[in-house]
């Protein structure tokens, strides 16, 4: 079994190199299954209905992920109540929108993908730790294979709930950040882990914006309104390999650049 996970999708020009690149890229890394973060797919920051359904018609996405912008736009709201391909963070206080997990099937393995949020410089939500807890003991019995993609700003919070779920998530990834991170590995429970895998969208941009206003932010001390950079794009994810046991064999980080 191959899973390829992608980073998260930044405004319209990551949902056209999406497009443009996930057959392509499914097919190069022989994917069985394929994850990718959406929270920020719309202008940067959240997901609108519109844009949902343009990811949803790409069939070689088997399931959208996301964190803490997804509610940013808030048609979001109802749209999330319509398709298990789209989730948002398990954590968030009940009643909430949408579902923190699913299980799908492919080649007769059954896979179950968790969302969690980080509370690090985050949202001050549910525990991440504890609410895994919950999951895994509720969703065990029907899998063959638990993917976390762990929304989080902290690399410490990661890295320790990467230890934490290891040997019962076979695979556990980061995002927000925007930055692809070079520490994976397979750990000792034989889970498949690193800490970001980075973006689709803007290269030449800062985590997607636009270079000048966040340079004249950081100068000034004033807020401006962000806009999504443009020039180069690039795709970035990670590809896991697992046995018929589950246990993570090989990682392959991907960093592709278009120009």
């Amino acid at each position: 079994m191959r899973i390829l996970t992608l980073g998260d999708v930044f405004g319209r020009p990551g949902r056209k190199i999406l497009q443009a690149q996930v057959g392509l890229l499914k097919e190069e890394y022989a994917a069985d299954f394929v994850i990718v973060n959406c929270e920020n797919a719309s202008g940067g920051s959240g997901l609108t209905e519109m844009n949902a359904k343009e990811l949803l018609a790409l069939s070689e996405v088997d399931v959208y992920t996301s964190g803490n912008h997804i509610w940013d736009k808030r048609e979001i709201y109802n749209f999330i109540q319509q398709t298990p391909r789209i989730l948002r963070p398990a954590n968030y206080p009940d009643p909430c929108p949408g579902k923190g997990y699913e299980i799908f099937r492919v080649g007769g393995r059954r896979i179950g993908v968790v969302n969690l949020s980080g509370t690090v410089y985050l949202n001050g939500l549910q525990n991440p730790f504890v609410e895994f807890d919950r999951i895994y003991e509720s969703i065990i019995p029907a899998c063959d294979l638990i993917c976390v993609d762990f929304h989080a700003e902290a690399t410490s919070e990661k890295i320790a709930f990467g230890y934490y779920a290891d040997g019962r998530a076979n695979l556990i990834f980061g995002t927000h950040t925007h930055v692809q991170t070079a520490d994976e590995r397979i750990l000792s429970g034989g889970s498949g882990y690193i800490t970001d895998i980075g973006m689709t969208g803007p290269y030449d941009g800062v985590i997607g914006v636009d270079r000048d206003i966040i340079v004249k932010q950081f100068r000034t001390q004033r807020h401006s309104k962000f806009e999504t950079a443009d020039g180069a794009v690039q795709v970035n994810g990670a590809v896991f390999a697992f046995d018929d046991n589950g246990k993570c064999t090989d990682i392959q980080r991907i960093m592709k650049l278009f120009k």
